[in-house]
């Protein structure tokens, strides 16, 4: 219910911010040419916008038919990121125009060849960004960490992990992100392949063909196989806009997802911890967010290991980096995460680090390593500005 009340105040919101957008987008248009000041055209103009600007409702609501609802979606996550490259940049030219205006008197603010010009380089920045942005998703980075754990592996001097978080399959991130995932991957040789959550993105039924999908992810090549724990959009949840709505446990609990990992050959860690070839331990945790919807709570790093041979590496999978501390003093030689994106889209990336301890990137904790990936896919709008769809090959060394 409050998750209602709060998008139902923010809805009149939206409205004003897109009615103060398109003013200003008819405005310069109008001055660019006659045939744009004509009512037909405006009409056209405003009548595409709206379907535009209410995709993301719309697709929300119209579930069938499922081609019908799939574009809608798709519209909705593109519409989405341009939108807030165009909120941003008026907002930005507006405020530069009316402090010439009215603090420095710059005679040329009046002039229509300053406003045509000027709209004309915001219409380049804001198509430039979102092309931008929309193909840099697709190009796979890849982040290589290197650390030392102080303990004896009979055999191993070291070992190669592969963190992957964040692939978001769905609606916007499919196959063909999944190939080049995959292919990105196996370039690594790795000995082990870590899945940091949100495999998916909310709807099972969003993944256009599972099956395609399963047998691309079961192509991974690693010596020890693929481990993976939750994340907090690894479940079936009403979303619009970044809402999510309440529902019952049986209604979040989407069987096929865990189904899904099983046929693909993804061991699914679930608070629990395995032993790997008497050499290493992987320890999956439930999310943080995720297990309030539906396991009801999680165990605590100390209880993860308690039983657990500390003289052994212990690899932990956590998807989201919090209790870094509880998990460091819990024996944790490698702590492994998502969740943040980096703030995938410029300029969340510039402040998502106020929100975490370490919101991406490497933090040593005690003697523990804490390792965040800005994750190989998006949530949201279809784009990454100023952050990279990366995976992060760890070699950890040894003590031998």
């Amino acid at each position: 219910m409050e998750v209602f009340m709060v998008a139902l105040f923010l809805a009149p919101v939206y409205i004003l911010i897109n009615l103060y957008v398109v003013r200003w987008m008819i405005r310069w248009m109008s001055a660019c040419h006659r045939l744009f000041r004509t009512m037909a055209f405006r009409a056209s103009f405003v009548g595409i916008y709206i379907i535009l600007a209410t995709a993301l409702l719309t697709g929300f609501l119209v579930k069938k038919p499922l081609w019908l609802h799939r574009i809608l979606k798709h519209i909705g996550n593109y519409f989405l990121g341009t939108f807030l490259y165009i909120l941003l940049v008026i907002v930005i030219v507006d405020l530069g125009r009316l402090v010439l205006k009215y603090i420095f008197h710059a005679p040329f603010i009046g002039y229509r060849c300053t406003f045509v010009v000027t709209g004309f380089l915001c219409t380049t920045l804001i198509i430039g960004l979102s092309v931008y942005g929309i193909l840099h998703v697709t190009h796979i980075k890849t982040t290589p960490y290197e650390v030392k754990v102080e303990k004896t592996v009979d055999g191993m001097d070291s070992l190669k992990v592969v963190l992957l978080a964040d692939t978001h399959f769905g609606y916007s991130i499919g196959t063909a992100q999944a190939k080049r995932i995959i292919k990105t991957i196996n370039a690594q040789n790795p000995d082990v392949v870590c899945i940091a959550g949100d495999i998916f993105d909310n709807e099972y039924d969003a993944i256009s063909d599972p099956d395609e999908l399963k047998e691309i992810l079961s192509g991974i090549q690693s010596r020890y196989g693929v481990y993976a724990c939750w994340g907090n959009h690894d479940l079936n949840e009403p979303i619009l806009a970044g809402f999510t709505f309440d529902g019952k446990e049986a209604e979040y609990n989407d069987p096929r997802m865990e189904e899904f990992l099983t046929d693909a050959g993804i061991h699914l860690l679930n608070d629990e911890s395995v032993l790997i070839d008497d050499k290493f331990y992987i320890v999956g945790r439930r999310d943080y967010s995720r297990c309030h919807k539906v396991e009801g709570s999680r165990k605590t790093p100390a209880q993860l290991t308690e039983t657990l041979d500390q003289s052994k590496p212990i690899i932990f999978i956590d998807h989201q980096p919090k209790e870094l501390a509880e998990t460091a003093d819990a024996g944790v030689d490698l702590d492994l995460c998502g969740h943040t994106h980096d703030g995938q889209m410029f300029p969340g990336n510039l402040f998502i680090h106020l929100f975490w301890e370490n919101s991406c990137g490497y933090l040593q904790k005690g003697s523990m390593h804490n390792i965040v990936t800005s994750g190989a896919g998006i949530w949201g709008p279809n784009m990454r500005v100023g952050t990279n769809s990366e995976i992060c090959p760890i070699t950890i060394n040894f003590a031998n």
